[in-house]
């Protein structure tokens, strides 16, 4: 069974030589992440079996592991193991730093190391085997009183995000059904010129076919620093979803999300409602009160105070279903006032949903649990949690069923078929100072049983909607990928369409 260590960690090999540490090593770590005595001992000896050139050899490695481990890198250490005072040596470290480690150990039977002794160029004295073999067990049982954070024998190893390790460290158990993916497009820079229509319409199609329920886009004249530079492009985007409902029949298309600032509700209504009847009524309505001063500044938009933009966007979250609704009614509010509230073309849904973007506990949840059909979350899952508690008080206290609105959250997230493609997705991705941990911690990167395992914690959190931003959403392969975690948890090509 394949054991899963989190990232970074810390492998503390044990076990005589011929017992397979260092071909297990090889199969399934980087070669730059191990540090071996025999490694090093040629380096700066004759070669791997020069025993005078041993105590160079394992000062060198030493200080090795030491600046790995205060840089936050996996380390496998590929010794005999047998020194008990090393090992305690390297488990405190590793702790000091934060990092947890582990014993790996080769129960390797006697003959079969001797076997393996004699097909080496310089084989050990057979009695030097025989040896390390007989305290193979007395060192074993020692292991367990030295602090290793897991001791495990000989098995594949595979390294993930730690939010995504099981406690006992095996496979994750099948995740419930019923929780539903979206994915928001942030970034553009694909490294193509000119090909923004084809990205979008493929993107659009293969993320319906993958049973992403939702596509979203954020709604920004010009690029956001979390994600980008200000001249990369990022295209209008009730425009852009138009045009991916033009390629797509089933998922569902929205903003995450338009300022309540941006536009008078009017002209915002009027656009949300346009992309309805284009999509046949698949339309989301994300809205929020705004953060971006400097893009409001650099546009000549009035960037109101806090108090005034929660005004703005309470009086837009009551007209908006005036403007969609039968007649033409009036409206008088904190912030805006009409006499005339008509939208002709109407949208096709009798209710358009609408996703409340933020967290804030005491006013944006509160909007959530008076108008909204959905909420948009963030953070870790016991964040989440928390505020998914605070959103069913107010849910309460306005005599509202709580299980009326979505709760959602959202999560940058990559996936990949096998280990290999995660690695390279990476490769094209972290900056060169970031390791592949750093950057896979970062992201949550991991294959679609870890994300399983990651969603599965946003679901005991009280979500039943999970918005995925991909890093690699353009590489092949990343998409479909991805379907195998939408089909963990129930779902599947073609269930889409259903609204929030």
């Amino acid at each position: 069974m394949e054991t899963r260590l989190p990232a970074p960690s810390v492998v503390v090999l044990i076990g005589p030589s011929g017992s397979g540490k260092t071909t297990w090593a090889a199969a399934n770590f980087q070669s730059t992440e191990i540090v071996s005595s025999d490694e090093l001992r040629s380096r700066v000896g004759i070669d791997e079996s020069d025993q005078r050139a041993s105590t160079a050899a394992f000062e060198l490695l030493d200080r090795i592991v030491t600046e790995r481990m205060s840089r936050g890198l996996t380390t496998v250490v590929d010794t005999l193991g047998y020194d008990s005072e090393s090992r305690r040596h390297w488990v405190q470290l590793a702790h000091d730093n934060g990092i947890p480690i582990y014993a790996m150990a080769f129960p390797t039977p006697l003959k079969e190391c001797l076997r393996r002794n004699s097909t080496r160029k310089r084989p050990l004295p057979i009695a030097v085997i025989k040896k390390q073999a007989s305290r193979f067990q007395e060192v074993f049982d020692t292991l367990g009183d030295e602090g290793f954070d897991g001791i495990h024998s000989e098995a594949p190893v595979r390294l993930v995000v730690p939010q995504m390790t099981a406690e006992d460290s095996q496979q994750p158990a099948s995740p419930p059904e019923g929780h539903s993916f979206g994915l928001l497009l942030s970034r553009f820079n694909w490294g193509k010129e000119n090909n923004l229509d084809e990205d979008l319409k493929s993107i659009a199609i293969r993320a319906e076919a993958a049973g992403f329920r939702d596509i979203w886009l954020m709604d920004h004249f010009r690029q956001i620093p979390q994600v980008g530079q200000p001249w990369e492009d990022i295209p209008e985007v009730y425009t852009a979803l138009s045009f991916m409902a033009a390629h797509t029949s089933n998922i569902r298309l929205g903003a995450l999300v338009s300022s309540a600032t941006h536009r008078h509700p009017a002209v915002l209504g009027q656009m949300i409602a346009t992309l309805d009847v284009l999509s046949g009524g698949r339309a989301n309505c994300g809205i929020g009160i705004g953060w971006d001063q400097k893009e409001h500044i650099g546009y000549g938009i009035e960037f109101p105070d806090v108090a005034t933009r929660y005004d703005v966007l309470e009086d837009t979250l009551q007209i908006l279903p005036l403007l969609w609704g039968k007649g033409s009614p009036a409206f008088e509010g904190k912030v805006f006032t009409a006499s005339d509230l008509t939208c002709y073309p109407r949208p096709v849904q009798e209710k358009v949903p609408i996703l409340i973007g933020g967290s804030g506990e005491k006013r944006t949840l509160s909007l959530v649990a008076r108008y909204g059909d959905a909420a948009n979350l963030f953070g870790k899952p016991p964040v989440v949690a928390h505020k998914v508690d605070v959103l069913r008080r107010h849910c309460v206290e306005m005599e509202r069923d709580p299980d009326e609105v979505e709760i959602g959250h959202l999560v940058t997230a990559m996936v990949a078929p096998d280990d290999a493609t995660l690695r390279s997705h990476i490769g094209q991705l972290r900056a060169r100072s970031q390791s592949v941990e750093q950057y896979a911690a970062t992201n949550s990167a991991g294959l679609a049983v870890d994300l399983a395992e990651l969603f599965r914690s946003y679901q005991d959190a009280g979500t039943s909607h999970s918005v995925v931003a991909l890093p690699n959403v353009h590489l092949e392969g990343s998409i479909e990928a991805f379907a195998e975690v939408v089909a963990a948890f129930g779902g599947s090509a073609g269930s889409s369409r259903k609204p929030l």
